[in-house]
């Protein structure tokens, strides 16, 4: 094995930015697809590949929640949470705060009880096989937040999952200024039950979104943040708060965010001062992993084994973990040597 990809397999890593539902092993993708041939989600690997395959980021959007369609039951859902931490144990990701929309499964009728339960009951699993902790970020798409952004927050004030870390929104940033209030306002109502907030901000729109996310969702961390660059002002408040950004290379250049990965924001946010996490987003749908992002960083965009080792320690430190485990987690990553 390579010098700097064993190194990256010995890095105990944590995952700050990355979605269940986009996690879902490719086998498991096939298989629900099977059950579900109705669902739009091709039953054949390589159909399935090329399905991954975005012209942009709202084609990204729609394939993601053909991909939420296949989960009908909580089965269905512990299945995949279980098969996500498989994953996560063979590349040395010890603890990870997943984003979870619970809106495809209220959407169906699945009782909010229901879901947690099911959020549970793998999440125990997890921990139990694999010996990866789970941590929950209840989230709700941009696009719809009329529609989902109060179910989140009940789910996540009345019937919160085990580990649930704080609030948060993804999706197609451009469709948030209609409801703004509303945003702003179930996010207060997280925060006042003890939530911290993590947005998604500055990944398919402007400096403005990560101004919003600050201002006025109080964020705990950015979700992307790449379009920061545009913002010198901005770039200098991150750095100054060293508020963290949690970046997922290749999934900016599969959205089409980014035109390439030799155009990747990263070394331009390290070097002014930014606190930077490496993440992988959705990854079986980007064909990545969090290691990978490891050695694309390292690989292609020139990162350091140190600044690597770096980009560990900032997960670590940027999680929600207690610090006792914080501490343990960081002595690992510094007993690491370099290549």
């Amino acid at each position: 094995m390579e010098p700097l990809k064993a190194f990256v397999a010995a890095l105990p890593k944590v995952e700050l930015h990355v979605h269940l539902i986009g996690s879902a092993p490719i086998d498991t993708v096939l298989e629900l697809a099977r059950r579900h041939p109705d669902r739009g989600v091709p039953a054949n690997e390589e159909k399935l590949r090329d399905f991954y395959t975005f012209r942009d980021f709202p084609h990204f959007i729609d394939s993601y929640q053909a991909v939420s369609g296949l989960i009908t039951e909580p089965e269905d859902l512990a299945d995949l949470i279980r098969g996500v931490a498989r994953n996560l144990a063979a590349q040395g990701v010890r603890y990870a705060e997943f984003q979870f929309g619970p809106y495809a499964f209220q959407r169906r009728g699945m009782p909010d009880a229901v879901i947690t339960a099911a959020l549970n009951a793998g999440a125990r699993d997890a921990l139990a096989e694999h010996g990866v902790r789970l941590g929950w970020i209840v989230e709700f798409p941009s696009e719809s937040a009329a529609r989902d952004a109060r179910a989140a927050l009940r789910l996540a004030l009345e019937h919160p999952p085990a580990g649930i870390v704080a609030f948060g929104i993804g999706g197609i940033e451009a469709a948030r200024a209609p409801h703004t209030e509303l945003i702003r306002s179930v996010f207060a109502a997280a925060a006042a039950a003890g939530l911290p907030s993590v947005p998604h901000a500055g990944e398919t729109t402007g400096p403005e979104t990560v101004w919003e996310a600050i201002r006025h969702l109080r964020a705990r961390r950015i979700g992307h943040g790449i379009n920061s660059v545009a913002d010198p002002a901005l770039l200098a408040y991150l750095a100054e708060h060293q508020l963290p950004v949690d970046v997922s290379p290749t999934s900016n250049v599969c959205t089409r965010c980014v035109p390439s990965m030799a155009e990747h924001p990263l070394r331009r946010m390290t070097e002014a001062g930014l606190f930077v996490t490496l993440n992988s987003d959705d990854p079986p749908m980007f064909g990545t992993s969090l290691s990978n992002e490891y050695l694309v960083a390292g690989r292609d965009l020139g990162f350091s084994p140190a600044e690597l080792a770096g980009f560990a320690a900032n997960g670590v430190r940027a999680s929600f973990l207690d610090d006792a485990s914080q501490r343990g987690l960081l002595a690992e990553i510094a007993a690491v040597p370099l290549p």
